[in-house]
């Protein structure tokens, strides 16, 4: 019988398709590690304004070396302040929703997280998050579990997974130019990458606005709905031999 690992960096609140490959996994991992990336979602998300446009939110950083880990970047002093204005706007934005009252009481416990280091603030709040969406798939910390930050990224995910006892590996679908199915297999892995099928849900216009932070799909949906929402999704194969053109095709073949 398979058993599913996948990896992905701490993100701050992220879109639904995270957490999809949450749930399709045995075991997750955060990793911790790596070097944090400015500009990526690990402190920023996107939520809905009250007039239904997207508005970016960031929880700004102390100052820290560019070559700095996530997990040796920490909030800024000022993140007390952040979230307070976060949840202001947040229950603006969000009056019509119908879910509003329980999303920004889990919000407020994830914030009440006295801990500012960056990663382990968001893995509070992925755990936090998986927990009322009721996904119970264990999640492991890669710092906790091996030294792997000298080595390949194919090799690091075959360590980890072997590690976890993991026979098949999945990735989000924007990893296909990154892995080699072949060479997955040449150490009994197999690989696989998930891709969100077309979500759409009732927001505050009639004009749906996708790939939003999961606190936009809480806003509209029941917990049932949420289940639902979580598996649409489909699992594809890579391709052996990766070029520019070649990869280009894939991706606009399962588009």
């Amino acid at each position: 019988m398979l058993k599913t690992i996948s990896m992905m960096q701490p993100y701050l609140f992220p879109y639904l398709g995270y957490f999809q490959l949450i749930e399709a996994s045995d075991a997750f991992v955060l990793v911790d590690d790596l070097q944090f990336v400015k500009g990526s979602w690990m402190n920023r998300n996107r939520v809905l304004t009250h007039d239904g446009q997207p508005k970016l939110i960031t929880f700004p950083l102390r100052k820290g070396s560019r070559r700095a880990a996530i997990n040796e970047r920490w909030l800024s002093d000022t993140f007390d302040e952040e979230a307070k204005a976060l949840l202001i706007m947040l229950e603006h934005s969000y009056k019509k929703a119908p879910y509003r009252a329980e999303v920004l009481a889990l919000l407020t416990s994830i914030f009440a997280n006295p801990d500012r280091n960056l990663a382990r603030f968001t893995e509070n709040s992925i755990r936090a998050l998986c927990c009322y969406m009721k996904i119970d798939t264990p999640i492991h910390i890669l710092s906790e579990l091996a030294d792997t930050r000298q080595m390949d990224k194919q090799d690091r995910i075959i360590k980890v997974a072997q590690q976890l006892g993991g026979t098949r590996y999945l990735n989000s679908i924007g990893g296909v130019p990154l892995y080699c199915p072949d060479y997955f297999a040449s150490h009994d892995l197999q690989l696989r990458f998930i891709k969100m099928d077309e979500v759409t849900y009732p927001q505050l216009t009639s004009e749906f606005v996708p790939s939003l932070s999961i606190i936009d799909v809480l806003m509209f949906n029941s917990i049932d709905a949420v289940k639902e929402l979580l598996a649409r999704y489909t699992l594809v194969e890579g391709i052996a031999h990766l070029d520019s053109s070649s990869t280009e095709a894939f991706l606009e073949h399962i588009a």
